[in-house]
């Protein structure tokens, strides 16, 4: 099985340290490179091309949040999990609106990180339901109204089964839940999930579900 290239990126030496001892245990994981800041971690996912960079978000010089706008729109962009020690931040919003797959708090055990870091390699976001509408809470103010609109505007595109989708992947709910609620097929659903991704012109399920918390169409509990 052709390993997991993982890129660690935190300013605090003993952060990446106390990472490196814990993945380079994963016998699925290599790990490729280790970067400072932003800018040292744009440097070697051009030359290590990692499949998944594990990146804090508050760092000197370029941050987190600069470097993972950049990594995502690369044309072989890697996937992005967010190291954070909040649960909800508007820099942690931030990133998974530019494309990160999800986050994980610092202070979570080793094995969920190591879980978070194959997960998002296979292509499964790492955000729970109860988390996003955290996020969202956190996120809404003033702006709220207008986000909602140009949410629900970029939404009009798709037609209505794929507009069910995208609100039962807004609620949280994997494919098999939402084939059994939407009477489908689970090959059926992966189908509309990229559809709607093509149309919409988004990175992954994060952010379709950030979208349909945005337009209002996401407050089902994903149980």
């Amino acid at each position: 099985m052709t390993p997991i290239r993982l890129l660690l990126v935190d300013d605090d030496p003993l952060v990446r340290a106390g990472l490196a001892l814990m993945m380079g245990g994963a016998e699925d994981i290599e790990i490729v490179g280790e970067a400072a800041d932003g800018a040292q971690a744009e440097e070697l996912v051009a030359r290590t091309r990692p499949d998944v960079v594990l990146m804090d978000l508050r760092m000197p010089s370029v941050d987190g949040l600069t470097a993972t706008e950049r990594l995502r729109a690369r044309t072989d962009a890697p996937q992005v999990v967010v190291l954070t020690t909040f649960h909800a931040d508007e820099q942690v919003l931030r990133a998974l609106r530019a494309g990160a797959a999800g986050f994980v708090l610092k202070d979570t055990p080793p094995a969920e990180i190591v879980d978070a870091v194959r997960r998002v390699a296979a292509g499964d976001p790492v955000l729970s339901p109860a988390v996003t509408r955290q996020l969202m809470r956190h996120a809404a103010g003033g702006a709220a109204d207008a986000r909602q609109a140009r949410a629900r505007a970029r939404l009009a595109v798709l037609n209505d089964r794929e507009r069910e989708v995208a609100v039962a992947v807004g609620r949280g709910l994997a494919n098999a839940r939402i084939a059994a609620e939407l009477f489908m097929s689970v090959a059926t659903v992966k189908t509309h999930v990229s559809r709607i991704l093509a149309k919409l012109g988004l990175d992954n399920r994060v952010q379709i579900a950030l979208l349909a918390y945005d337009a209002g169409l996401a407050d089902g509990d994903g149980h």
